[in-house]
């Protein structure tokens, strides 16, 4: 596929005519038309311009139809008959009526170009369009939330995972070395794996199990010993499928004194989140959250919410399943500060927060994160009897800490806690903690005097504040305008079906999150222009009764 550029994707008069008289209410592609002009230009795609061939199609139409067909949910062949066949999007793409459109397998090139040139140049292209338009801009308020994302694969246990992978790697090496595998091929391997490797075919019995998982190993090694000798070309080593194989291996199987592969314990393995879930997608990985797991990943979605103005997704996030919300908050607002439009304030929930984060943001990006702190997670504060670390007086410039009773710190040293963040470690005195009458309310030690651990004076000051702040009313109700980005998390999933990848890989997964958030987007400024209001949260009918009946 060429792409060659267009100056100006000016609408002809007959397409304007047509559509005029079978859309005389418009539609969403001939709104926005109408509204922003051409969202997208070919000069904004310089870098993707073949430099040799034949002049092919505009790129600049290529990423609309692409948006356009994320709006409406359709597959590429069907975005394909959409530009041959309807009028409104020959409306809106500026194509004559008697233009034949393209083969549907360019999409799929196009968005291969668009990983390689940067998924974010969609949206960001996109909030230019609207921020020229006076539709968005930098401070005001910000909400973010997660969602999980199922992975383009099925789910598998180790056995199959293992199975499927030699089954991967010899179907890749019959396509790419047939000749050089064909002498190699043992006689019960296409028994073993000329099928998909399923539970329900494998041993039941425990020992059969791992008899079974033995013999896939010894398969496993015997083909990499293959690969590895002299006589083997040396670009088999690159193979996607082989490099997964050795991974794979490595991690669901030991080498013991001896030599002799041996399968992993349970006890012996890798985190779930650090090991392959699957050969055919290297970079999904299984998580669990709120008790539910899944084999994929996760994306962060952050939107605009003020109240006189369209709430739009400005930053869209994709990492693999098991990475925690609050590792990503610093690359959230990198994100936004590239684009120049951080938030005043960002209302985040509870996943999202710490008392660094709070410092951070503040100090680097000047953006207050608003969101419920994380509380004193010790014994002593669950008791709520005031021999938590609130308790104790904290003088940061003598370097004292006096206690609930009193009593001085002997000791106070910088320390580094095991996630490595700077802290400071706090000793007490045995002679005044012994004889003390509130001792079984300070420290379960039977020996030793209260020991503490603080952060460092910036982050136990803003976590404090934090704290106090969220028992006001005030907050309550600030706070409550967070809950709006949930039903953006529901609209993506429920209208635009966020929730399952279409494609493989970390790179593609995130196109296909742009893509959906910049479809969202187009949505809700139709929506915007046309005063069509926000639909009001929705309720159980119990809830509803019961609402009426307390009336």
């Amino acid at each position: 596929m060429s792409l060659r550029p267009v100056q100006v994707h000016k609408i002809p008069e007959e397409t304007v005519r047509v559509c005029r008289a079978a859309f005389p209410k418009g539609s969403l592609s001939v709104r926005l038309r109408d509204g922003l002009g051409p969202l997208f230009e070919d000069d904004q795609f310089t870098g993707m311009f073949s430099r040799r061939g034949r002049p092919g199609l505009s790129p600049g139409r290529l990423a609309l139809v692409s948006v356009l067909q994320f709006a409406e949910g359709l597959s590429d062949r069907q975005a394909a008959d959409a530009v041959r066949g309807r009028i409104d999007w020959k409306y809106a793409l500026g194509l004559d009526l008697a233009d034949p459109g393209f083969d549907f397998s360019v999409l799929s090139e196009f968005r291969s170009r668009l990983v390689e040139a940067g998924a974010d140049r969609l949206l960001d292209l996109m909030l230019q369009r609207l921020r020229k338009a006076g539709l968005i801009n930098a401070g005001g308020r910000q909400r973010t939330d997660s969602t999980h994302v199922l992975a383009a694969i099925r789910t598998v246990n180790r056995l199959e995972l293992v199975g499927e992978t030699m089954r991967a790697a010899l179907s890749a090496l019959a396509v790419a070395a047939p000749d050089w595998l064909a002498p190699l091929i043992e006689q019960h391997w296409a028994d073993r794996y000329g099928h998909r490797v399923e539970e329900y075919q494998l041993p039941k019995d425990d020992t059969e199990r791992l008899a079974y998982a033995q013999s896939i190993g010894a398969d496993g090694a015997g083909l990499l010993a293959h690969i590895t000798s002299q006589d083997a070309p040396s670009w088999l080593q690159e193979v996607p499928a082989i490099t997964t194989l050795v991974r794979i291996w490595d991690q669901q199987y030991l080498t013991d004194e001896h030599g002799n592969l041996r399968w992993r314990d349970s006890k012996d393995l890798l985190p779930s989140g650090e090991r392959l879930a699957s050969p055919y997608d290297p970079d999904a990985r299984y998580a669990v959250k709120r008790g539910s797991g899944w084999v994929g990943y996760k994306t962060h979605l952050t939107e605009t919410c003020e109240p006189d103005a369209p709430h739009v997704i400005v930053n869209v996030t994709t990492t693999a399943g098991q990475v925690a919300d609050n590792d990503m908050i610093p690359a959230i607002h990198a994100g936004l500060a590239r684009r120049d439009l951080l938030p005043q304030v960002h209302l985040i929930d509870s996943g999202y927060t710490g008392g660094e984060l709070l410092v951070i943001s503040r100090n680097l990006y000047g953006v207050d994160l608003f969101g419920p702190a994380r509380q004193d997670c010790s014994w002593q504060a669950k008791a709520g009897e005031g021999f938590d670390t609130s308790g104790f007086t904290i003088d940061w410039d003598t370097q004292t800490v006096t206690c609930p009773q009193g009593k001085s710190s002997i000791n106070w040293a910088p320390w580094r806690t095991k996630a490595g963040e700077e802290s400071i470690h706090i000793d007490f005195s045995k002679a005044d903690c012994t004889p003390c009458p509130a001792r079984s309310k300070c420290t379960r030690a039977k020996r030793e005097p209260r020991q503490l651990t603080l952060h460092a004076r910036d982050v136990h000051q803003a976590l404090h504040h934090a704290r106090a702040a969220q028992r006001t009313e005030s907050w309550k109700k600030q706070y409550a305008l967070r809950s709006g980005i949930e039903g953006t998390i529901s609209q993506a999933v429920r209208g635009f079906h966020l929730r399952r990848s279409r494609y493989l890989g970390l790179a593609k997964t995130h196109l296909q999150h742009v893509l959906t958030a910049v479809a969202i987007n187009l949505v809700r400024i139709d929506a915007w222009l046309t005063g069509t209001p926000l639909a009001t949260t929705r309720s159980h009918h119990l809830e509803q009764l019961q609402a009426v009946a307390c009336a």
